[in-house]
């Protein structure tokens, strides 16, 4: 017998299937990878992080807007990521989009289930996307933030934080830690 190997998604593709499902997917490498059911904790550390970025941005008077955990990001040809958060600046992006083109910060919230895929793989991924100046990884079981900022050339500089202020520049932001996890 022989196996038969599927033919591998392009986005285009992709985004038009996931559509159809009843359940959130990324792609990988071309292949849909079924997004896992998240915690109650997950979903209090991506509502409180969309307030602070909410916050942010209208304290520093810029037009960008954060996108709660609904938009894809392309990363090349083959792979998508939907990240928990991500933040864009300029033209108001519709209301029926389902991919944010050029997103400035993306931010993921760790749990047991993507921990690797985030840690890892979506890491050298989302920097293969010139416009993302920062990837924020949160670990709400931990509440330490890991901040990864583009640097020049290929650097990427990473920063581990668990209290106090964090700046994004740019595009101009200022988070504090005890907005993302709220009280200890």
């Amino acid at each position: 017998m022989t196996a038969l190997r599927k033919p591998l998604m392009t986005v285009e593709k992709f985004l038009v299937w996931a559509q159809k499902q009843p359940d959130d997917w990324e792609l990988f490498d071309g292949i849909p990878v079924a997004m896992a059911p998240e915690r109650v904790v997950h979903g209090r550390t991506k509502y409180r992080i969309a307030r602070a970025f909410d916050d942010a941005i209208a304290a520093a008077g810029l037009q960008c807007e954060v996108v709660l955990d609904s938009a894809a990001v392309r990363i090349d040809a083959r792979n998508s990521y939907q990240p928990d958060a991500l933040v864009y600046c300029g033209e108001p992006v519709s209301g029926d989009a389902v991919l944010v083109r050029d997103p400035i910060i993306v931010v993921e919230v760790l749990s047991p289930g993507n921990a690797l895929k985030d840690l890892r793989d979506k890491l050298q991924g989302y920097f293969r996307v010139a416009s993302i100046q920062h990837y924020l990884i949160v670990d709400p079981d931990k509440r330490l933030l890991i901040h990864h900022a583009r640097g020049a050339g290929d650097v990427v500089n990473t920063r581990i934080i668990n209290e106090g202020g964090l700046s994004l520049d740019p595009p101009g932001l200022t988070l504090s830690t005890a907005d993302l996890f709220g009280a200890a």
